[in-house]
């Protein structure tokens, strides 16, 4: 409950656009684990991670000033597909950062890598493909989402070779074309 939230909060009353922030510079939310977030076994469950990169993406596109020309033109974000690898625990009080940043786009989704690190040490890192629906509920090809949120129309970089395998895998690459 307590990320569902910190998503509302994120989503509804954004904070402020960073000046100068960039498609791929990276996009960094400081938490800090609650009761709420443990399992068991005293550690964060791992569908938590799940909703603290939600709150991370919105505080990204947030941080990119986007979301009045998202709403202006009436396009929102949704999940198409993700994955995670875990490396180490959190657990209760510990403090936190998830950082965002775009790794690339197709013809239908944006790719994001979120890592979460404590200390400076690696904890966890997670892929998202990103895509962009419309509220009439057609579909919004990702090169006009990045010109809109860029400013300008650019060329998506080559995607990492294990996000592109990925993307292949789960069948989130545009279709008729392999990322790179």
């Amino acid at each position: 409950m307590t990320r569902t939230l910190q998503l509302a909060l994120a989503t509804f009353r954004p904070r402020p656009a960073v000046p100068g922030q960039g498609l791929f510079d990276p996009s960094v939310t400081r938490m800090r684990v609650w009761p709420t977030d443990l399992d068991l076994y005293r550690h964060v469950n791992n569908g938590v991670y799940l909703q603290c990169m939600d709150v991370g993406r919105s505080n990204f596109l947030a941080d990119l000033g986007s979301f009045a020309k998202l709403s202006e033109k009436r396009w929102y974000p949704v999940v198409a597909a993700q994955t995670i690898k875990y490396r180490r625990s959190l657990t209760l009080g510990q403090r936190f950062e998830l950082s965002t940043v775009t790794v690339g786009w197709d013809e239908r989704v944006v790719y994001l890598e979120q890592t979460f690190s404590r200390g400076g040490e690696h904890v966890a890192r997670g892929i998202v493909a990103g895509r962009f629906l419309s509220r009439d509920g057609s579909r919004v090809p990702a090169p006009d989402v990045v010109a809109l949120i860029a400013g300008e129309q650019i060329e998506s970089p080559p995607l990492p070779a294990d996000v592109a395998t990925w993307a292949r895998a789960v069948d989130v690459a545009a279709r008729g074309q392999a990322p790179d």
